[in-house]
């Protein structure tokens, strides 16, 4: 498989892109897209077969069961970020190995508890970001992986983008 199909297979919706100034409108729209992603992917796994849960987006891709249970992972670890940086000065998050999680046990089991986890969570989470002031979303979190420090601003839109992309890779999945 050529590198650009594979890279268009794994980043169906593109890379993130911070956007050069950060309106309300834009941080607003994401906090939309993280309140509404628990229903958007229940809506797209609810009537698929046991079978179909080994689907993936692409050969050597997580399978839609891994990438439902990544999310609830991805997604909790997110949310303790976020909650570390509005009540800590600039923490250092700890990073984990997202890949060895999604080949643990509790990533093979059926995937109600994690779209159960994603709804409570991502209820919680909006109600958080709605709250909100202008100066809580300059506060900042260092990701010692990338040595880069972020803003929850960012981290509202990198967010947002997590949830479009691997939607779009459980939609990807049903299609092959």
């Amino acid at each position: 498989m050529l590198k650009d199909q594979l890279e268009k297979l794994r980043y169906p919706i593109g890379k993130f892109s911070q956007p050069e100034n950060i309106t309300q409108e834009t941080i607003d729209s994401w906090i939309n897209t993280i309140a509404k992603f628990p229903e958007y992917l229940k809506n797209e796994v609810q009537k698929l077969q046991e079978k179909d849960l080994e689907l993936t987006y692409r050969e050597g891709g997580w399978t839609i069961r891994q990438l439902v249970h990544h999310c609830a992972d991805s997604h909790m670890n997110s949310f303790i970020r976020f909650k570390l940086a509005l009540t800590e000065d600039t923490p250092t998050i700890k990073p984990y190995k997202e890949d060895k999680w999604a080949c643990l046990a509790d990533s093979l089991q059926p995937i109600e508890s994690s779209i159960k986890i994603l709804e409570g969570l991502h209820q919680r989470w909006a109600t958080l970001l709605e709250s909100l002031s202008e100066e809580d979303f300059k506060k900042q979190f260092i990701n010692p992986e990338s040595k880069k420090v972020i803003s929850i601003e960012t981290a509202i839109g990198i967010y947002a983008w997590h949830c479009n992309h691997h939607l779009t890779h459980v939609i990807n999945a049903k299609k092959l």
